[in-house]
């Protein structure tokens, strides 16, 4: 109302404006919880995706980590989806980001499959999917690691 009486009418987008031309903007706190430390010594995989689409279901997996808050703390929840149909074919939650709990995803995975044929499995280049456990695991069941570059 008091802008009103000196005949100014700024809307929610132009305020905005005015507070960003000014620096007056309170800047968010960043919340984030890292799920990714690929700075380790394990071997990393070339990325065989960079030219590839996935044309069937199964042909490609993609996994990753992200992470859940709850009242009792942060969780990890390590997923395994079929890059061709979005299905989620393995998962994990768990309270901590072990390689133990990314191969009870892939495990989930590997007994969901309904088809046969090549599998890439496609991944960042955290040291869970760098470990020996993951990546023997991988190979037992004759799926090939491609990860992100660099």
């Amino acid at each position: 109302p008091q802008l009103i009486e000196q005949g100014i009418k700024l809307g929610r987008d132009g305020l905005f404006q005015h507070l960003k031309r000014h620096d007056m903007l309170v800047k968010p706190i960043k919340n984030y919880t890292k799920t990714t430390n690929s700075h380790h010594w394990l071997r990393k995989h070339p990325n065989l995706l960079k030219d590839k689409v996935a044309e069937r279901a199964e042909e490609v997996l993609v996994s990753d980590i992200t992470y859940v808050k709850s009242d009792e703390g942060t969780h990890y929840l390590s997923l395994v989806t079929d890059a061709y149909s979005r299905k989620i074919m393995g998962y994990e939650l768990s309270d901590e980001m072990k390689a133990s709990d990314v191969v009870k995803a892939l495990d989930m995975t590997v007994k969901n499959r309904t088809t046969t044929g090549n599998i890439i499995h496609h991944s960042d280049r955290g040291i869970q999917y760098c470990s020996a456990e993951y990546q023997m695991t991988l190979a037992a069941n004759g799926i090939t690691p491609s990860m992100t570059d660099g």
